[in-house]
């Protein structure tokens, strides 16, 4: 393939970016003898001066990975040495099926009209979620993959797709856009037992992954695990792609950490959270496979905020008065169950993490590797039981780290929401987004770390009882029935809430919360009335008023004073 040397300035509006990831914490790694020692060759990330006209683009996007987890990935250390990390990236919405409608459209919830994980039918208003509501509201031809391979990519998908996207619960077809789709199907959650698709003849087909059988070895048990899966269709489509004729765009989305879904476990005693056999437990010396830090070493002073008193966060009216709190007073789950919980999920952590770096040991020097998650995860924080949706930075703030030709290492300071990176990866295949994306790029920050860019990001979220097979309400002891609608807008250092406390969705009843984080590394006390914090609420609140008036959706084009408001 012919390369072009590029000016900065082309270069700012070529390049693709998505990096979002606290500084992995400086705590000692587990002692490795060699690369071997944890199934990958050593991971080595080349950085060219010149940049392919028409670059490869691999999203590798986690499923439920909260920031406490980032410290355990080697390859996410990798990355962080050798591209770009954004330190403050954040989710439209910290829930599964809203936040990767969004991510794949680039447009905030009220555009694409996928407002919960299901559809949750019966109900007035048709389906607000799930498969359904993404394709009842046309999101297909808005989704990146098809702009993509209009312009000449080939585009390819492995492991979770959107819930209720399932054999039997709707007539599967190909969705637009995809050369090849390979979806694991819901069962996957489980860890084993489960059926995927893939493309013949342009149909969509099924086949079965089978259970082994108890008395099967670690071996054959992990051959059959749904992140290995996942991790031997990415590598094949990269492989039978070097070299080659034509880019493409791979979004490879295992199902980890999230946690299984099925009271029905495989074998005895399985964990909430699946790893895979190599990982767990007695498998990988007395405590398991927690990556770069020693399973023992993980506790709840790692799950920032844990055990604050709730006490001072109550939403408050408008005029400062107190308004009904909507958490539970206290959580149901024990300090010891959320440590057992945060070592599973970094157990889990550990075949992803050798994915990512048999990914990078992979691809070629044209391409770009993103690595982010749909959500964070709370396993107790704010009174709350295991789940997410909440607006709070144990939700809401995702890794997203970027590496690939001519990307300077470093950490960039602006503000990145999901819905960036459907915008940024037609920047860098030279498409010009459509009027109807709300995303900004992020291309100009990749090659220069100074770059300025967005100041602020917005969150939506609608409270829906959850009807139907909700994955998420299998564990999370009823609080995603809770959490109430809100809309929010985060900066780099405070986070304003406007919580509708009604939650019928014809009328509303407001209440705020504020929180700054330069007084503590999480929602300590809401300090929306303090007097001293009245100017930057202010502030603030008058740009979540505005940002309340872009109610554009579908193809609507965004006004340019929507999308002022995040800069």
């Amino acid at each position: 393939m012919r390369f072009r040397v590029l000016s900065l300035a082309l270069l700012a509006t070529l390049l693709v970016a998505v990096a979002a990831v606290v500084v992995v914490t400086g705590r000692s790694p587990a002692t490795v003898a060699d690369a071997n020692a944890h199934g990958a060759p050593p991971t080595t990330i080349a950085a060219p001066a010149e940049i392919p006209v028409r670059p490869n683009i691999v999203l590798v996007l986690m499923d439920d990975f909260s920031m406490d987890l980032l410290q355990t990935m080697r390859s996410a250390e990798a990355m962080r040495r050798q591209g770009a990390t954004y330190d403050r990236a954040f989710v439209v919405d910290s829930l599964c099926c809203v936040s990767r409608s969004s991510l794949m459209t680039g447009q905030y919830p009220h555009q694409t009209g996928v407002l919960t994980n299901t559809a949750n039918l019966p109900n007035p208003y048709g389906p607000i979620g799930g498969w359904e509501a993404f394709s009842a509201n046309e999101n297909t031809h808005r989704s990146v993959n098809v702009q993509l391979r209009e312009a000449g990519y080939t585009t390819g998908f492995v492991g979770k797709y959107l819930n209720q996207f399932e054999p039997g619960m709707t007539d599967l077809e190909l969705p637009a856009g995809w050369s090849e789709f390979n979806a694991l199907f819901g069962s996957a959650y489980d860890g084993w037992g489960f059926a995927s698709s893939y493309v013949e003849g342009g149909e969509l087909r099924t086949r079965e992954h089978p259970i082994p059988p108890a008395s099967a070895s670690d071996a054959e048990k992990d051959a059959a695990y749904a992140g290995t899966v996942t991790q031997d269709l990415a590598l094949d489509f990269i492989r039978r792609r070097t070299p080659r004729e034509e880019p493409f765009y791979l979004e490879v989305a295992p199902y980890g950490p999230h946690s299984r879904v099925n009271g029905d476990t495989p074998w005895p005693e399985e964990p909430l959270f699946p790893p895979a056999m190599r990982d767990r437990v007695g498998h990988h010396g007395a405590l398991g496979n927690c990556g770069r830090v020693d399973c023992g070493d993980l506790g709840l002073d790692d799950l920032v905020g844990h055990g604050d008193d709730q006490t001072d966060n109550l939403p408050v009216r408008a005029d400062g008065r107190p308004a009904p709190g909507w958490k539970p007073t206290t959580t149901l789950l024990q300090g010891e169950d959320a440590v057992v919980d945060l070592r599973n999920r970094a157990r889990m952590v550990a075949s992803i993490d050798r994915m990512v770096e048999r990914i990078l040991a992979a691809v070629d020097d044209d391409t770009y590797v993103v690595l982010t998650s749909d959500n964070g995860f709370h396993l107790g924080q704010h009174d709350l039981e295991r789940g997410k949706g909440a607006p709070y930075d144990s939700d809401a703030h995702v890794p997203l780290l970027v590496v690939g030709p001519a990307v300077e290492p470093g950490v960039r300071r602006q503000v990145v929401n999901n819905i960036d990176l459907a915008t940024t990866f037609q920047d860098l295949a030279g498409v010009a987004p459509p009027a109807w994306r709300s995303g900004t790029s992020l291309a100009p920050s990749l090659a220069d770390a100074a770059t300025h860019g967005s100041r602020y990001a917005f969150f939506e979220h609608t409270y829906a009882p959850s009807l139907g097979m909700d994955p998420d309400k299998v564990y999370s002891g009823g609080t995603i029935d809770i959490i109430p609608s809100y809309l929010a807008i985060r900066s780099r250092d405070a986070l304003l809430v406007r919580l509708d406390l009604d939650d019928d969705w014809e009328s509303t009843d407001y209440a705020w919360e504020f929180y700054d984080y330069r007084d503590a590394p999480y929602e300590r006390s809401n300090s929306y009335a303090d007097p001293a914090k009245q100017g930057e609420v202010r502030r603030m609140q008058r740009r979540l008023e505005r940002f309340a008036r872009c109610r554009e959706s579908g193809d609507d084009a965004v006004p340019a004073r929507c999308r002022a408001l995040t800069r």
